[in-house]
Formats: C-alpha cells, structure tokens, sequence
C-alpha cells in the first residue's frame, strides 16, 4: 500500500479528531514533484523563479509541520501529566474512604468507584497509545517525502533534517511512555485478573476481535498493531528505521498486542 493512502486510512480507522495534526504529505508530495519537473540540480532550472518558489514553499512547510507536531505533542504531554496525576489522587480517595480501613468501609461505593476509575485508565491508556502512534506515523512519513525529495532532486536533505528531527519534543516519547507503563502497572493493582476477564464478556461469547467494536478501546489496537508494523525488525531496517516496539510486560498490553497485515511502501 502506498503510503499516502495508508496515512490517510490511519487517520480514519485511529484518529480521525487529529486529522489536521498530521504530515501534509499529500502536498509537500506535490512540491517535490513541483521541484524535480525542474532541470537537474545545478542547471539554468535551478535558479528559475518557479524553482525557488516551489523549493522555498517545500522547506517552509516542512518546518512548520515540525512545529506543528511539537505544539499538539506537548499540549497532549501537558495534559497526560495533569490526568495521571487525577487518576492517582482518585484512587487513593476511594481507598481512603471507602476501602476497608477506609473512613466509611462500604463495598458498594467502593466497587461502584473504582469500576468508574477502571474505565478512566482504560481510555486513559489508550489515548496515550494513540499518541505514541501520531508521533511514529509523522515521523515516518517525514523520513518517506525525504527520501522521495533526495531521490527526485538529488539534493541530500534527509540525513541531517532526520537528525534534527530526533531530537524533537514530538519524537521524544520517553515521558508518554513512562506514562504508559505507570498506567498499565495501575490497571494490574486496582483491576485483578478475574475482574479483568468479567469486563470481556465479548471473549466469552466467540467474539475474538476486539477490533470489532467501537470507540478508543478498537482505535487503541488498530494503533497498537500499526506501531508493531513500523517498528519491527527487517531486512531493511536502517538509522530512519524507528527502534522495535517493547511494550510492557503486562495483562493489558499482551491482550492488546497483535499482529498486524499491514504493509506500507
């Protein structure tokens, strides 16, 4: 599948609230064309003024994507942080409360509580993920136009553009998945496994696909798949190649971990 069309399916099956926070690769596709319909690098066509435009118009919205992903990355860092932090303080209100060394025990309220609380993570969870993906798909798709614009141009763009790119905020996932795992480890002590199997009543009834459903949980694993498919080893791997996915070792990320067919070119 070519990539711009496997983008834009992402953008539909995952995130399609974000789809103005993507790669514009449809059109700085149409500028590196734009730019290579011109002589060779060098020639009389390289200081025509419709090469400048189309070369000056590249490099602008190229940089602007990066401060693009950059803004939307931290807002939604920002706002993780702030969540997280929620979820804990909830927590410990509930035990504190109504717990059984609470201050007024009720397992009523208590059950009813943490059932919301469990949902909260969940999404919670699955929102980070979805973040984590947006920044593995911008920045492949970065590294795809790239080497398109040295291959069409001759020019050697990729390299040292890829090498500011990694150290950018929206590249930089070590927090949101810090993250992720403290929500993960939260999901194995507040929601036990035999809770975990009587919220799936799906399993019980033959329905394997979870991706059958709606809402962030089937976004969640669509993104979880697509990221395995990007980051997995190959032949082909190189210093543009995005390191292997390393999920934590937990009941909620084996559940969500599956293969995915989806190939991208």
């Amino acid at each position: 599948m070519k990539f711009g069309k496997w983008l834009k399916q992402q953008i539909q099956e995952t995130l399609p609230g974000w789809c103005d926070k993507f790669l514009s690769y449809k059109e700085l596709k149409k500028l590196v064309r734009l730019i290579s319909s011109a002589p060779p690098r060098g020639g009389a066509g390289a200081g025509h003024p419709a090469y400048g435009r189309a070369e000056a118009e590249f490099m602008y919205l190229l940089h602007g994507e990066i401060e693009k992903f950059n803004s939307f990355f931290v807002e939604k860092e920002e706002d993780f942080i702030i969540r997280h932090r929620e979820l804990q303080q909830r927590i410990q209100k509930v035990v504190s409360t109504w717990g059984d060394k609470g201050s007024h025990p009720s397992e009523k309220l208590y059950k009813e509580e943490m059932t919301k609380i469990r949902k909260d993570i969940v999404d919670f969870h699955g929102e980070m993920v979805l973040l984590m993906n947006y920044s593995n798909i911008n920045y492949t798709g970065l590294a795809k136009i790239l080497k398109k614009y040295d291959k069409r141009t001759g020019g050697l763009l990729r390299l040292p553009f890829i090498q500011k790119v990694l150290q950018q905020p929206f590249f930089t996932t070590d927090l949101v998945s810090k993250l992720i795992k403290e929500c993960e480890g939260t999901i194995d002590a507040v929601f036990p496994m035999e809770e975990r199997k009587k919220a799936r009543p799906e399993e019980e009834a033959g329905v394997s696909d979870p991706v059958a459903g709606d809402g962030i949980f089937r976004n969640t694993v669509v993104a979880l798949r697509t990221m395995q498919e990007m980051r997995k080893g190959s032949s082909t791997i190189s210093q543009f190649s995005l390191p292997p996915l390393n999920l934590p070792d937990s009941d909620l990320a084996r559940f969500l971990q599956l293969n995915s067919p989806i190939q991208i070119s």
